[in-house]
């Protein structure tokens, strides 16, 4: 990974190998970032995402292999009992066009990945709501 620094924007740039939620957290660890809005387009060579069902409260995992271009990907950085947390959505294309999409699980970068991380002033914090079994923002 490498990256710099535009304004309150990084530009980001993931190579083959690497995992996406893994580098993203340790930007924003090694950049101190609390809170940010995330973007990205490239290529990915595995890729786990899930659907949320909320009676189970649960994801239903996919598993994905092969080369597939992120069509998108947006999301964004908080924190949650002090931790970077990422939450991220994903559409994939695979080499016969079929779309996949969902909740990031994790991504390994297939040719490379751009992502801008922009910055937003403030922090704000994440809780698990056991009504939905997720961990939602609070402010």
């Amino acid at each position: 990974m490498d990256y710099r620094r535009f304004g309150n924007t990084y530009l980001v740039r993931m190579d083959v190998g690497e995992e996406i939620v893994e580098e993203l957290k340790s930007l924003c660890r090694n950049e101190n970032i609390r809170l940010a809005q995330v973007d990205a387009i490239g290529a990915v060579r595995q890729a786990v995402i899930g659907v949320y069902n909320l009676e189970e409260q649960a994801y239903h995992r996919e598993d994905l292999e092969g080369l597939m271009e992120i069509a998108g990907l947006q999301g964004s950085v908080t924190r949650m009992n002090g931790e970077v947390y990422p939450h991220l959505h994903v559409t994939l294309a695979g080499q016969d066009n079929k779309v996949h999409a969902g909740h990031v699980i994790g991504l390994i970068v297939g040719a490379t990945c751009e992502m801008f991380v922009r910055v937003l002033d403030g922090e704000v914090s994440r809780e698990r709501d056991e009504e939905i079994g997720i961990n939602i923002i609070r402010f």
